[in-house]
């Protein structure tokens, strides 16, 4: 890498968890000064502006936790079983992606569709690709005859998401992971009677 792109890196990863705590509109210039100890220039020299900055810094968010979904799955060997350990990664680290400001894709999905177009196109590409790999899940599963051929995997995929996020929401903003915990129920439930062959 070059010493610019290294300085680029380094300006994303320590405004990361300020943008997914405090969101666009309360990331101040400052707050990005004081956490990368780099001037104004030196920011500007890297980026064009605050969306390029907030754009960058919610790829680098999404990829984070895209891949610790994956690693968490990928030694799994059925379908139920990815599903348990995707629900699982959750349910073991909700405390730690609470106190980091919460889900990257529920933050950003709710800011950009009330005040950052530039932005919502990519939120809704990063939901889409998250589903696309818990459909492709499932339609192993029914490829395995583990689960029946008569659901729609694309479906399923975006209500499992819906009350993970659902889940996340409240746990957070009660300071309880009952409601996540509840919505894993939920889909286990549907993962034994709807779901299933």
């Amino acid at each position: 890498m070059t010493k610019s792109e290294q300085t680029r890196e380094f300006i994303i990863e320590k405004s990361a968890p300020i943008f997914n705590r405090k969101g666009y509109a309360g990331t101040s210039m400052a707050d990005l000064l004081e956490a990368t100890g780099l001037t104004k220039g030196a920011i500007y020299g890297n980026f064009e502006n605050k969306d390029e900055v907030a754009l960058e810094v919610f790829r680098y968010n999404i990829a984070g936790i895209k891949k610790r979904l994956k690693d968490s799955i990928t030694h799994k060997d059925t379908a139920s079983g990815k599903l348990r350990a995707f629900a699982g990664y959750y349910r073991t680290n909700w405390k730690s992606i609470a106190e980091r400001g919460g889900c990257p894709f529920l933050n950003a999905s709710v800011e950009a569709d009330d005040n950052l177009p530039f932005l919502r196109t990519e939120v809704q590409k990063s939901i889409k690709n998250w589903a696309q790999m818990l459909s492709d899940i499932i339609e192993e599963g029914i490829q395995n005859k583990e689960f029946t051929h008569k659901i729609n995997a694309m479906d399923y995929a975006y209500e499992i998401i819906a009350l993970v996020e659902g889940g996340m929401m409240l746990s957070k903003i009660y300071d309880n992971p009952k409601y996540l915990f509840s919505a894993f129920s939920r889909i286990q439930v549907i993962m034994d009677q709807e779901m299933k062959r």
